[in-house]
């Protein structure tokens, strides 16, 4: 597979200078996306940088992820994207969540459907108690009375596997489901809105769980 190099075009009319990135020998860009006037190419190629796969291990536990009714297939595909780069060992898509079977589900996982584990379950609440009678702890992601700061657990990440549990984007976890949860954690907000993204708040509470524990001296 070859790998594409990148240049950096500048539009060459003084009043706009856009300045914006194209595939090297692409052809692209050589009229302004702006204002239509003729670019140049301003530095020497360069290859995206990105990270080494596996060079830093995870010191936090194994994590599953159940996702009970979401219903943007874009926002499952991020969130499958983050299960691949933070390591998660299966997901469980339930209720009206997309599975890898809708095409548009790649916009956003880009090829991450194909590399984690996953299935999916008519009903959300006999999975979470399936999982929960292995011995894995059900934390689902939510607010409520029940809520801690995830960042105030770190104390209690060792153990068995954990399933991060999340939830519709409008109406949140099924209440059968958050009853059998051992621990509900939230993302502290410090604006006006009370929520994040459901993809979003997912990547960040997943990296968290798998890379939050001190690494040891």
């Amino acid at each position: 597979m070859t790998i594409p190099r990148y240049q950096i075009r500048q539009c060459e009319r003084l009043e706009c200078h856009f300045r914006f990135p194209v595939v090297e020998k692409s052809g692209l860009g050589e009229e302004c996306p702006k204002c239509g006037s003729q670019t140049r190419v301003v530095n020497p190629p360069y290859n995206a940088h990105e990270v080494e796969t596996g060079k830093i291990v995870s010191n936090g536990p194994e994590v599953e992820a159940l996702l009970d009714n979401i219903r943007s297939v874009f926002n499952v595909g991020n969130i499958l994207r983050s299960a691949d780069g933070v390591g998660i060992r299966h997901v469980h898509l339930c209720g009206i969540t997309p599975t890898p079977s809708n095409p548009k589900l790649a916009k956003t996982s880009l090829g991450a459907e194909h590399t984690v584990a996953w299935s999916y379950h008519r009903d959300g609440l006999a999975a979470a108690i399936s999982l929960k009678e292995r011995g894995l702890r059900l934390w689902a992601l939510e607010g409520g009375p029940r809520s801690e700061s995830l960042f105030d657990i770190v104390g209690d990440l060792r153990g068995p596997p954990i399933v991060l549990v999340v939830g519709s984007e409008v109406s949140g976890v099924d209440p059968g489901i958050l009853a059998q949860c051992e621990r509900v954690l939230c993302l502290p907000m410090q604006g006006v809105k009370t929520t994040l993204n459901v993809a979003v708040a997912f990547g960040i509470a997943v990296y968290f769980l798998r890379y939050g524990l001190p690494n040891p001296p």
